[in-house]
C-alpha cells in the first residue's frame, strides 16, 4: 500500500494538538506523534500486548500489517498480557503500559476513568480514512451493535471489538428436546419432564450475570454512575412489572424439570449426565458435546410468559476489545494497528485458529462460523444481549435474590411479598459506596 499524506487540515489540527502534553484524562484524543505520517525514513516504534494464546496470531498479523504499510519502517514489540488482567497491569503504570493492548469489555469504564485509553474521535477517524480507506462509522457498522456498545463509554468509542462470544445461551440434547420445544421455557421444561428420563434443564439463578437476563429481556435496565454506584429499576415497570418477571422466574424454578446450578459448577453438572439442557457459554461447548453426543444442539434462550406476554429471555453480552494507550507517542499508527488486528480478515483468522466468535458481521456469516453450533447460538442470542453496566454493590444482592428464587423462598402467589423482595433487592444494589 502506497502511503498517502494527510490533508493539510488534518496536519494543522494534529500539529496544534502536538503542542499539548501527552496523557492526562479520558478526554484526550490525538496527541504526541498523533497522526500516521509517510516519513518512511523514521522507524515507528510500538508495543503490543495480547493473550498468551494469541501470540502466534499477533506475530503473523503484525507481519501482515508491516507489508500492508511497506513504505513505513516499524519496530513493533509484542508482549503477553491476559485480557482478564490487562486493566490491573495497565493502571499500575499507564505510561509504561503497551501502546496497543487487548482487554475484556468490563474493564473499559475504569480504563477510561483513569485516562488509559485514547478516544477514537473525528481526528482518528480521519486517520483511518486516509490510511485504511474507512471511517470510524464504517467500523461501527461492520460490527454487531452490542460489541460497539461494549467498546464505548456513552457516545464515545474507545476501542475496537475483537469478538462477540462472551455470553450465554441454551444447549440442549436434541434426542430429548426438539428445536420447537427449545423456543419457550414452558415447552422446554415440558419436554424435559416427559422425555428426559429424570434429566433436567440447568440454569445458574444465584448470579447477577445470569438472572439479570430475565429483567433485561423485559426492558429493565441497570447503569453505573460516575461515583461507582448502580442504577437499577427492577422493582418498577417496563414492558411488564418486575413482580410479573419475578413470578415467571419463580414458576420456572419450581418446575420439577428445572435444576438450579451453583455458579462455577456448570461443567460438573454437565459431566454428571443429569442434564438434557443447560444455559451456559462457549467455554462449555466441549463438555456439552461430550455429554449430549449426537444430540448436541444449541440455540438462543427460550421465551417466557409474564403479564400475558411472551418475552424473549435476555442476556449479558461481552466482547474482547483492543484499545490504544492515551500516552502513545505514535497514536495514529497505533490506531491503524488496532484496527488491522480486529478487522474482518483478522477476526476470520482468529476464529479459524482459536474458535473465537467474531463481532464482525461479515465474519459471522462465513460458512465455518455458521456451522459452529455454539458460536452460532451465542451470536443468535447476541441480538437480545446487553452490555451490563453495574457497580460493585450490585453483585451480592443480585446473587441473594437469585438464591431466594432458586429455593422458592418468595411465594409466587403473593404480589406484596414479591414487591417487598424486589424493593430490598434494588435498595441493596443502589446503595451508596461507603
Amino acid at each position: 500500500m502506497k502511503l498517502k499524506k494527510l490533508s493539510a487540515l488534518l496536519l494543522t489540527a494534529t500539529m496544534a494538538m502536538s503542542l499539548t502534553a501527552c496523557g492526562g484524562g479520558n478526554e484526550q484524543s490525538s496527541s504526541g506523534g498523533n497522526a500516521a505520517s509517510s516519513g518512511s525514513n523514521e522507524t515507528i516504534k510500538l508495543t503490543l500486548w495480547g493473550a498468551e494464546e494469541d501470540q502466534n496470531f499477533l506475530k503473523e498479523r503484525v507481519e501482515a500489517f508491516k507489508k500492508a504499510y511497506s513504505d513505513q519502517n516499524f519496530d513493533i514489540q509484542i508482549g503477553v498480557e491476559s485480557e482478564s488482567t490487562a486493566k490491573d497491569t495497565v493502571l499500575t503504570d499507564i505510561e509504561a503500559a503497551a501502546d496497543v493492548y487487548a482487554f475484556a469489555d468490563d474493564q473499559l469504564a475504569d480504563l477510561v476513568d483513569a485516562g488509559a485509553l485514547l478516544k477514537l474521535d473525528d481526528n482518528m477517524s480521519s486517520v483511518l480514512e486516509t490510511y485504511a480507506g474507512k471511517s470510524l462509522d464504517d467500523v461501527k457498522e461492520a460490527n454487531v451493535p452490542v460489541s460497539i456498545e461494549a467498546a464505548s463509554d456513552g457516545d464515545d468509542m474507545y476501542a475496537f471489538p475483537i469478538s462477540a462470544d462472551n455470553g450465554y445461551f441454551l444447549y440442549y440434547d436434541s434426542s430429548v428436546i426438539s428445536a420447537e420445544d427449545a423456543k419457550s421455557w414452558d415447552t422446554l421444561l415440558t419436554a424435559a419432564e416427559k422425555n428426559g428420563n429424570g434429566r433436567k434443564v440447568g440454569y445458574v439463578l444465584a448470579s447477577g450475570w445470569y438472572n439479570a437476563g430475565f429483567f433485561y429481556g423485559a426492558g429493565f435496565t441497570t447503569g453505573r454512575n460516575d461515583d461507582g454506584t448502580t442504577v437499577c429499576n427492577w422493582n418498577g415497570t417496563a414492558d411488564v412489572s418486575g413482580v410479573e418477571v419475578t413470578k415467571a422466574m419463580l414458576n420456572i424454578a419450581a418446575n420439577p424439570a428445572f435444576m438450579a446450578i451453583t455458579d462455577g459448577d456448570t461443567a460438573n453438572q454437565i459431566a454428571s449426565g443429569k442434564l438434557c439442557a443447560v444455559v451456559s457459554g462457549t467455554w462449555d461447548a466441549g463438555a456439552v458435546k461430550g455429554a449430549f453426543g449426537d444430540g448436541y444442539a444449541a440455540t438462543k434462550l427460550p421465551t417466557y410468559k409474564a403479564g400475558g406476554k411472551d418475552i424473549q429471555t435476555g442476556s449479558v453480552g461481552g466482547s474482547k476489545l483492543m484499545g490504544v494507550n492515551s500516552h502513545c507517542e505514535n497514536s495514529g499508527w497505533a490506531v491503524l494497528l488496532a484496527d488491522y488486528l480486529t478487522n474482518e480478515e483478522s477476526q476470520n483468522i482468529r476464529y479459524t485458529e482459536r474458535g473465537i466468535g467474531p463481532s464482525n458481521i461479515n465474519a459471522q456469516q462465513s460458512d465455518a462460523v455458521a456451522n459452529d453450533i455454539a458460536i452460532s447460538a451465542v451470536l443468535e442470542q447476541s441480538q437480545f444481549a446487553v452490555v451490563q453496566q453495574v457497580g460493585g454493590k450490585y453483585w451480592d444482592p443480585a446473587k441473594s435474590f437469585g438464591e431466594m428464587i432458586a429455593q422458592g423462598q418468595i411465594p409466587a402467589d403473593n404480589d406484596a411479598k414479591i414487591q417487598s423482595a424486589l424493593d430490598t433487592l434494588v435498595e441493596g444494589i443502589t446503595a451508596p459506596i461507603s
